[in-house]
């Protein structure tokens, strides 16, 4: 018995998830990108990552294109008196020196019209464009719907 609520706890925590690969261009480099399943191609989809500007400029991430939405866009959740909204974000600042989430709460990219259903387990490609470092195409992983967040083992 003690087993058997050991193992179902572990199931149904949400847990935190391999995304680990790193991509790089320039001064700017991008490491845990990640997704959530999707149910079906009706909800837009959402995209997680870290960008890491190593440089002594400024930068912004200006745009998102996948082959995995007909409309890919940056999003920011904003809480205004208590209400959460999250309005198209035109861009998202990569300050000199700093690392930049894009996470649950935050900026983050929304896929809109997805193409396919995303599945546990796979990947989809994502080009990244910013402002002054270019275009970088980067491998998401899709984790499960119940994932809060991805990390890697720094042991390995």
């Amino acid at each position: 018995m003690k087993n058997t609520v050991l193992a179902l706890s572990l199931l149904f925590a949400a847990p935190m998830a391999q995304a680990c690969e790193t991509f790089t261009i320039g001064d700017i480099s991008v490491e845990h990108a990640w997704s959530r399943a999707s149910i079906g191609t009706d909800r837009p989809g959402v995209l997680y990552l870290e960008i890491t500007n190593n440089g002594t400029t400024d930068d912004a991430l200006t745009g998102l294109t996948t082959p995995a939405a007909s409309m890919p866009m940056l999003h920011e959740t904003v809480v205004t008196d208590g209400i959460a909204s999250m309005p198209h974000a035109a861009s998202v600042p990569v300050p000199a020196g700093q690392t930049v989430v894009l996470s649950p709460g935050g900026f983050h990219g929304m896929l809109m019209g997805l193409t396919n259903v995303l599945k546990e387990g796979e990947t989809f490609p994502i080009t990244l464009t910013f402002e002054q470092a270019g275009s970088l195409d980067v491998s998401v992983d899709v984790l499960s719907m119940r994932v809060e967040a991805a990390a890697c083992d720094d042991a390995k």
